[in-house]
C-alpha cells in the first residue's frame, strides 16, 4: 500500500498509487509520490514513466478526513504543498509521463493528468474537480489544459464529471480502451517511445514545457491562496464535514 515503483523491459518504469479503497491520497503520501516520479525521471536508464493506480479508482483527491480531524492548518498546509510537489514532479519529470486512469479521476487526480504528457484512460473511467462542494478550490489549472475553456469553467462551478470519452473527442485522451486492457494500452505507447533516442526525447520534454504558455506551477499556487483563506474563514471545514457526514450515510445505506 502507497506508492512504489517497478522497473519493466526497455527503461520503462511504473508508478502506482495504492491508498485502498479510493486512493485518497494523505499528504505523506503526495510527497512520496513526488519523489518517485522525480527520482523515475532522473534514472539515467528511464525512458518512459507511466503513472498509474490499483483499487476503485485513479485518485479520489486529498484525504479530506486527515485534514478534517487535525488541528489547526499543518494538514492543510502539507496536503497543498505536497500536491504542488506531486504535480511539478508529473509535469518536470525528464522523460514522458503516462497517465492511465481507471474509474474516478477527481481532485488532485485531474493535477496529476493534466500535467502528464500523454493521458489513456479506460472505458468506464470520470474525471471532475469537486472541490467548490468541499470548500475549496484548485486545479482549475489542469483542468483547463484538458477541456475548452468555457467547458472547464462549468464543470468547475457546477463540480460535474466529464467522461474519458468526452476527453478522447476533446484531443486530450489519446485512447479509451476497456478496464482490462488500461495497462496494455499504457505500455504499448510506452514502448514506441522507449525505442526512441532517448537524449532526443528528453531534449523534447524540455523544450515542449519551455514553450508551454501556461506557467503551471504558478497558476496552481495562486488558486491554492484562495482555499486558504475559505479555511481561514471557515467555510472550508463546514463544507468539508457535510460532505464527511453525507458519505457517511451513503455507506450505511449500502450496507
Amino acid at each position: 500500500m502507497g506508492i512504489s515503483s517497478s522497473h519493466t523491459e526497455n527503461g520503462i518504469i511504473e508508478v502506482t498509487v495504492d491508498y485502498p479503497p479510493v486512493n485518497a491520497i494523505p499528504s505523506q503520501g503526495w510527497f512520496e509520490l513526488a519523489k518517485a516520479i522525480t527520482a523515475a525521471g532522473e534514472d539515467p536508464d528511464a525512458r518512459v514513466v507511466i503513472l498509474r493506480a490499483e483499487n476503485r479508482g485513479f485518485c479520489a483527491g486529498v484525504d479530506l478526513k486527515e485534514i478534517q480531524r487535525a488541528e489547526g492548518y499543518n494538514a492543510l498546509v502539507a496536503a497543498n504543498r505536497g500536491c504542488a510537489k506531486a504535480f511539478a514532479a508529473v509535469y518536470d519529470c525528464e522523460v514522458p509521463v503516462i497517465a492511465a486512469v481507471n474509474g474516478f479521476c477527481l481532485g488532485g487526480g485531474v493535477g496529476l493528468v493534466g500535467n502528464a504528457d500523454i493521458i489513456v484512460a479506460s472505458d468506464d473511467a470520470t474525471f471532475g474537480l469537486p472541490e467548490v462542494d468541499r470548500g475549496a478550490l484548485g486545479a482549475a489549472t489542469h483542468l483547463a489544459r484538458l477541456v475548452p475553456q468555457h467547458l472547464m469553467r462549468t464543470l468547475y462551478y457546477t463540480a460535474r464529471n466529464v467522461s474519458a470519452q468526452t476527453l478522447h473527442h476533446h484531443g486530450s485522451v489519446v485512447e479509451v480502451v476497456p478496464r482490462a486492457q488500461l495497462d496494455d494500452a499504457a505500455r504499448e505507447i510506452a514502448k514506441e517511445i522507449a525505442k526512441k533516442d532517448t537524449s532526443v526525447i528528453r531534449a523534447a520534454k524540455e523544450a515542449i514545457n519551455g514553450i508551454d504558455t501556461q506557467r503551471v506551477h504558478q497558476s496552481y499556487r495562486f488558486e491554492q491562496g484562495f482555499t486558504f483563506e475559505l479555511n481561514l474563514t471557515g467555510v472550508s471545514d463546514h463544507a468539508r464535514q457535510a460532505f464527511l457526514d453525507g458519505n457517511h450515510a451513503r455507506q450505511a445505506n449500502d450496507s
